[in-house]
């Protein structure tokens, strides 16, 4: 396992080193791991289930995963899961299940139980974690390493490379024309990151002009619901805003009432299907006097039109939008930390209060 970095007190902080860092480990995983995803995926065309397990950061990745196995991996059966729930509840496992556990650092009680249950079930298990990470690999017959332990309490990094792997998966397993769509870009997803991370001069200018914003929602549809889950996370984590991630729809159905002029709503805003629903709650959001922003594909001036902020992203399928299009948001919450002066990397364990909170439970 490897020791934690020392704790900094200014810019950079770990987390903008990690962010900015996403490219090389993607290139890393795509040319190094293609045996252990190899051997991953001779497992998953000899199981009838395949059940994707992490909680916090990795159940989002699982999110993502359960989308790219069931349109690309020809697996229907695949299914997302938080690691409470399924340890709390689990599914009846037998030999016939592969359980692939997500885990950045190998730490988290309920996702450790969760390999062992499977494990005692007779299931084929995997874990898809960090390098050098303390995860009880003894327990898995296949093990996916992604990247560096993330340096930052704020999982940047290490969620890219658990999308990735879940992508690697996936565009093993189809033989359709996705799966070589899928294939092709993730050769490119190196050079699609790089190109996300050219937006960040306006992020830093977005985050300062919206320093005072009271409350924060998220939006995305299709996979980029986990993206609007993950982006929140990452906003409590790093900068501890009021912050809510929101299916697109749902957000209308309820959520959307509590939106005035003390909010911002981004919306996750890739040009697939859904991008006509977005305009429609665009138009909405700033009627009640909301700020508004999106992330959106390079070249998309309708729905750039329509916001207060537009980051523009690489062009790039359904498929991949979840890890390209949060890169952004990535960069949006650590400079947002910084206007509000929290830092980003601690967990808030610099907090005496939220540092004794932690007799109170076990991650």
């Amino acid at each position: 396992m490897t020791t934690p970095p020392p704790m900094r007190h200014a810019h950079p902080y770990h987390m903008h080193e990690a962010i900015l860092g996403q490219p090389d480990a993607i290139s890393r995983m795509l040319a190094e791991e293609r045996h252990s995803i190899g051997a991953l995926a001779d497992i998953a065309r000899n199981v009838e289930k395949i059940h994707i397990v992490g909680i916090g950061t990795s159940w989002h990745a699982s999110l993502v995963g359960e989308y790219l196995l069931t349109t690309v991996g020809n697996r229907e059966d695949a299914r997302a899961w938080n690691s409470f729930e399924f340890c709390s509840h689990p599914p009846a496992l037998s030999e016939s299940d592969l359980v692939i556990v997500m885990s950045h650092r190998g730490t988290k009680m309920y996702s450790a139980q969760a390999l062992e249950h499977a494990r005692q079930a007779g299931a084929a298990t995997a874990i898809v974690t960090g390098v050098g990470s303390a995860a009880n690999t003894d327990l898995a017959d296949a093990v996916v390493r992604t990247t560096i332990s993330d340096p930052s309490s704020a999982f940047t990094i290490s969620h890219t490379g658990a999308m990735t792997a879940l992508s690697m998966l996936a565009a093993e397993l189809g033989d359709s024309p996705e799966g070589t769509i899928l294939k092709n870009e993730l050769s490119r997803l190196p050079d699609l990151v790089s190109g996300a991370l050219k937006s960040e001069d306006s992020i830093k200018n977005w985050a300062t002009a919206t320093a005072d914003i009271q409350r924060h929602y998220f939006t995305g549809w299709g996979p980029n619901t986990s993206t609007a889950y993950e982006v929140s996370l990452k906003m409590k984590e790093a900068n501890y805003s009021t912050t809510e991630g929101l299916q697109l729809e749902q957000y209308l159905h309820g959520p959307f009432v509590s939106t005035d002029e003390g909010c911002q709503v981004t919306f996750v805003a890739p040009p697939t299907t859904g991008k006509d629903r977005v305009v429609d709650l665009m138009g909405a959001a700033k009627e009640v006097g909301a700020r508004t922003a999106a992330i959106v594909q390079a070249g998309d001036e309708t729905r750039s039109l329509l916001v207060d902020t537009a980051i523009s992203v690489p062009a790039v399928s359904e498929l991949l939008s979840p890890i390209v299009y949060l890169v952004p948001l990535q960069l949006y919450t650590y400079w947002l930390a910084l206007e509000l002066d929290h830092n980003p990397d601690t967990f808030r364990l610099d907090d005496p209060r939220h540092m004794s909170a932690k007799a109170h439970y076990q991650l």
